[in-house]
Parts: structure tokens; C-alpha cells; sequence
């Protein structure tokens, strides 16, 4: 092996730092898990986890067959070609960056499973994941990323990471998927509370880490962009727990370490699509407004009835609308040296400002409707959640014959 020509891509600093941005943000997902798993009720945590590590093994099967194609080929504004199928004749040199958005094909779904925990049958999750990301994640991504040709990119709207495709779209479909299902038993007059803190503040810590790849990596090079968005991706991370550790001590009276943990995702989220289009003041803007906004949304639930049970809708939706629209206010194309659109501050007017509400608002209405439509006909053909024993049993026994603890 030592011996053979290199037949592959070149060796440089630019396919180091993608190549590695892949693995963070594949790592990203055991992380998530635990995140959602100690969260979680303790006889439901094996299930927490296989809801997310099963899209490690749909999506990527999934996104090589047919979903590349149909998001990042042809010329239509709203959907892709059929000429990358199976990934055929697609160059070597392209695999890459396919492989890199491979990635956050595979966490978004993930996402969704915080919102259904403890209630969801896992058959129909394992359904749910191929036919969402075919009729919502692969328009959206069309929508949004293909330069020249999607519909939405070319209005002017920004989106650097995924805060629209990946985070608004996984938070508006948690709402529908969600309205179908129903809440759980005993909620809101039980306390269904976390069972693992400890691991939900390490699935913080890895998320945190791993958001660096999914943030710096989507400069997809390794230069000054890429540096001021791995910048941002901290600040953000920082101001935001500190953000919702004060709305809980003004509100609540106490900080807790699920709201620290919390505050972090949340400013993870709301700096995503903005990572490389602002300066770390605009990063500071955007942590302190998503640490914020995010922990008053999630108290909204108790209010109106909707059991989110893993705070899905207040965390990545509002998180991610609160970090698209503040695009429109903060971009800043002295920062990074580049050109684009300046919003609010730097820029001429609301234009940019203005974009960002519609692509925000496409994508999180389309999700919401198409979801509404998936889960409403599962639920019609083969049913979306466990009955009523296999629910007080637990989802670890009655959908995978095991336990986490015995």
C-alpha cells in the first residue's frame, strides 16, 4: 500500500480540514444521543440512542442512492436530476464535499427524535427517516444550497451552515410530527423528568466540539472565513449559555446545568447560519439573542399543550429562525472579506433583512405541512406510537428487548 500512486485528491491544508470537519460533525450524533438520552426517561434511553444512531445507517444509504442527486444536481430551481443515482460518474474529486454534506443529511432527522421521545413505535421512525428527507430535507437543500440554480439562494437569502435546511426544517417538522402523535401519557400533570444530567452536559460538550466541523467546516477551506466561523461558533456558544443561565434566574430563581446545556445548543443553532457572515460582534448579538429568546420558547409548550418532550421546536426552530433572521442584521462582509449582501448594520436596508424572513419562513411552512401529511398517512397505514403498556413499560423493553440499567 505504501507503494501505490496517488491516485486521489491532492494533499493540502483545504482537504485535511473538510476531511476533518466530516468526522465532527459525524461525531456530532452519538453526542446528540446522549444529549437527548439523559434527557430522556431512564427506561426509554436505548431507544433515545437508536433513534439516532439508526440515521447514521438509513441516511447515508439514503443520500448515495438518490438523495445527492435529486438536492445538488441539475438545473431546476426546486429539485435536482437523476444523473448522480447511485452516485454514478460522479468524479472522485467530488466525493469530498458530497461526503462532508453527507453529514448533516444524517443529524438532521436525528434532531427530530428529541421532540417524539418516549412514545414513538421504532419501526416508524425507521420509515419516517427516508421518506422525511426525500419529500422535506432534499427540496430544502435545493432550495438553499445550489448556487445558480435554487430558488431561494437565488433571491439573495444567506444560510452558511444549515440553520434553515438543517434547523428550521428539523424544528417545524418536530411540531407537526408531534401535533400527530399527541403528548405522552401522564404529561403535563407528571413530571417526566431527565434521568441522566451528567449525560446530557457531556452530549453538550461533544456537540459543541463537533459544531466547529459542522460550522468552519463550510467555509470548505481552511482559511480566514473558515477561522471567523470557528470564532463565531464559540462566542456564540459562550454568551448563549450565559444568556439562558440569567432568563432562568430572573424567571425561575436558580440556573440549572440542563439550562446551561441548553444555552449552548441554542447558540450553537442560532450562530449556524450566520458563522461565516458576520464579525464576532455580530456573534455576541446572536448568542445573547438565542440564549434568550430559546428559553422563554420553551416554556410556550406548558402553555398551549404540545408536548415537545425534548424541547426540539423552542431550541432548533426558534433558534434557528432567531439566528436567520439576525443574518439580516448582522452580516457583514467587511468582516469576513467577502461579498455578500451586508444586512441592517453595514449594509443599505432591510433587503437582505426581508429575504431571510421569506426563506426562513418557506422552509419552516413547507416542513411543517409535508410532515403533517407523512405522519397523519403512517399513522392511517401502520400506526406512529406504542400503546398504552408498551408506553408505561418502556420503550427499551417493548421496542428493542433490552435495558440501558439493570
Amino acid at each position: 500500500m505504501g507503494n501505490a500512486p496517488n491516485t486521489l485528491l491532492p494533499v493540502n491544508g483545504d482537504n485535511a480540514w473538510i476531511l476533518t470537519s466530516a468526522a465532527l460533525v459525524l461525531f456530532m450524533v452519538p453526542g446528540l444521543a446522549l444529549f437527548y438520552g439523559g434527557m430522556a426517561r431512564s427506561k426509554n434511553m436505548l431507544n433515545m440512542l437508536m433513534m439516532n444512531m439508526v440515521c447514521l445507517g438509513i441516511v447515508p444509504v439514503f443520500w448515495i442512492v438518490i438523495g445527492y442527486t435529486l438536492s445538488s444536481t441539475g438545473s431546476n430551481p426546486y429539485i435536482g436530476s437523476f444523473e448522480a443515482f447511485f452516485l454514478a460518474d460522479v468524479p472522485r474529486d467530488d466525493l469530498r464535499d458530497i461526503f462532508f454534506a453527507l453529514t448533516f443529511a444524517s443529524i438532521t432527522p436525528a434532531l427530530i427524535s428529541g421532540a417524539v421521545a418516549d412514545r414513538m413505535k421504532f419501526s416508524a421512525w425507521v420509515v419516517f427517516v427516508p421518506v422525511w428527507m426525500l419529500l422535506v430535507f432534499v427540496p430544502a437543500w435545493a432550495w438553499v444550497f445550489r448556487p445558480g440554480t435554487g430558488f431561494l439562494i437565488e433571491r439573495g437569502s444567506l444560510d452558511f451552515a444549515g440553520g434553515t435546511v438543517v434547523h428550521v426544517a428539523a424544528g417545524a417538522a418536530s411540531l407537526a410530527l408531534v401535533l400527530v402523535l399527541g403528548n405522552r401519557r401522564g404529561w403535563p400533570e407528571q413530571p417526566l423528568l431527565p434521568h441522566n444530567l451528567p449525560f446530557t452536559m457531556i452530549g453538550a460538550g461533544i456537540l459543541w466540539f463537533g459544531w466547529f466541523g459542522f460550522n468552519a467546516g463550510s467555509a470548505f477551506a481552511a482559511d480566514g472565513i473558515a477561522i471567523q466561523a470557528f470564532a463565531n461558533t464559540f462566542t456564540a456558544g459562550a454568551v448563549a449559555m450565559l444568556s439562558w443561565l440569567a432568563v432562568e434566574r430572573i424567571v425561575d430563581g436558580h440556573a440549572t446545568s440542563l439550562g446551561a446545556a441548553s444555552g449552548i445548543v441554542a447558540g450553537l443553532v442560532g450562530i449556524t447560519p450566520g458563522a461565516g457572515f458576520m464579525g464576532i460582534h455580530g456573534a455576541m448579538g446572536v448568542g445573547l439573542a438565542a440564549g434568550a429568546i430559546c428559553a422563554l420558547a420553551v416554556r410556550v409548550k406548558f402553555k398551549v399543550g404540545i408536548d415537545d418532550a425534548l424541547d426540539v421546536v423552542g431550541v432548533h426552530m426558534v433558534g434557528g429562525l432567531v439566528g436567520g433572521l439576525l443574518i439580516g442584521v448582522f452580516a457583514s462582509p467587511s468582516a469576513v472579506g467577502a461579498e455578500f449582501e451586508g444586512g441592517l448594520v453595514e449594509g443599505d436596508g432591510a433587503g437582505l433583512l426581508l429575504e431571510q424572513a421569506f426563506a426562513n419562513v418557506v422552509v419552516g411552512v413547507y416542513s411543517f405541512v409535508v410532515t403533517f401529511g407523512i405522519a397523519y398517512v403512517m399513522k392511517a397505514f401502520m400506526g406512529i406510537r406504542v400503546d398504552a403498556d408498551d408506553e408505561q413499560q418502556g420503550l427499551d423493553l417493548s421496542q428493542h428487548a433490552e435495558q440501558a440499567y439493570s
